[in-house]
C-alpha cells in the first residue's frame, strides 16, 4: 500500500500555512464561479520548492509525508546548510537518500539538473517550462514526462498526455516519476469522505427546471432535447476544445493521442 511508505511526524510547523477557503465563490464579486464546492475538513499547506532554491547544496531525505492540497506525497529534505525544505517525492525514493540541484548532475531518482544534460529515454517529472520560472508539467501522483531527443536550442519531451513537444534546453527538471502512482485507482468508498474533500452534490442538469438548466424539463428521465450539451450558461460542453491559437503551439511536434482522433 502506497501509504506503508509515509513518515509518522507531524508537518513541519515553520513551512505550513493557513489557507482561508473560498468556496467556489470569487473573492471580488462573492459569486459562485465553481460548483459543487464548500465544506471539508481543515487542512494546512505545505510550502512546497519547485524551482531550484537550493542549487549547488546537497540534501538528506529526513521524512515522506502526505500532503492533503496533492494527489503525490512530499519529501522533507535537510540541506547541509541545516535549512529544511519540501519537495515532491518521486516514487521509489526513501528517508535517508541524498539528493542534490545543480546544472550537472548524477542521473539519480530525485536529482535536479538541465534538459540538456538528461540522457534519452530518462524519465522525468516537475519540468519548466521557462527557466528559472519553477517546474510546472508533471507534477501530479505517478505523472512523468520521457525525454526522447535533444535539438540545437531544444529538447524534446513526450509530456504525460502523449503529447512530444520541444522545451528549452536550459530548463531544469527532477530525475524520476512523481511518487503515489496508484492514486488513480483509489476508490473513495462513500459520500461522506467526498464531503471532506470539500466536494458538495452534483445534481444531474436533466432532472432540474427548464429555468435552472438548458437541458431541464421533460418527463421522467427523458433525453436533453438539444443537439449538444451545454453548460447551465448555454455555452458549449463535454469535448469542446478550449485551447486558443497560441504562440506555444510551434513548439508541439506531437499532438495528444484525443487530438489526433478528432
Amino acid at each position: 500500500m502506497a501509504k506503508e511508505v509515509l513518515t509518522k511526524k507531524e508537518p513541519e510547523k515553520r513551512l505550513t500555512v493557513y489557507i482561508k477557503k473560498k468556496a467556489g465563490r470569487s473573492p471580488q464579486t462573492g459569486q459562485v464561479t465553481v460548483r459543487h464546492r464548500g465544506g471539508g475538513a481543515k487542512r494546512l499547506y505545505r510550502i512546497c520548492d519547485f524551482g531550484e532554491e537550493k542549487l549547488g547544496i546537497k540534501g538528506k531525505v529526513i521524512a515522506i509525508e502526505y500532503d492533503p492540497y496533492r494527489s503525490a506525497f512530499l519529501m522533507l529534505v535537510e540541506y547541509e546548510d541545516g535549512d529544511r525544505r519540501y519537495l515532491l517525492a518521486p516514487h521509489g525514493i526513501k528517508v535517508g537518500d541524498e539528493i542534490i540541484c545543480a546544472e550537472k548532475a548524477e542521473i539519480k531518482i530525485g536529482n535536479r539538473m538541465k534538459l540538456k544534460e538528461v540522457p534519452i529515454g530518462t524519465q522525468v517529472y516537475n519540468v519548466e517550462l521557462i527557466p528559472g520560472k519553477g517546474g510546472k508539467i508533471a507534477r501530479g501522483a505517478g505523472t512523468y514526462a520521457t525525454v526522447v531527443g535533444h535539438e540545437e536550442e531544444y529538447t524534446l519531451l513526450e509530456m504525460p498526455s502523449k503529447e512530444t513537444r520541444r522545451v528549452w534546453k536550459e530548463c531544469f527538471a527532477s530525475i524520476g516519476q512523481v511518487s503515489n502512482p496508484e492514486h488513480g485507482f483509489q476508490d473513495i468508498g462513500k459520500a461522506g469522505r467526498r464531503r471532506l474533500k470539500g466536494w458538495r452534490p452534483t445534481v444531474r442538469g436533466k432532472a432540474m427546471n427548464p429555468i435552472d438548466h438548458p437541458h431541464g424539463g421533460g418527463r421522467g428521465k427523458a433525453p436533453i432535447g438539444l443537439p449538444y450539451p451545454k453548460t447551465p450558461w448555454g455555452k458549449p460542453a463535454r469535448g469542446v476544445r478550449t485551447r486558443k491559437k497560441k504562440w506555444t503551439d510551434k513548439l508541439i511536434i506531437k499532438s495528444r493521442k484525443k487530438e489526433a482522433q478528432s
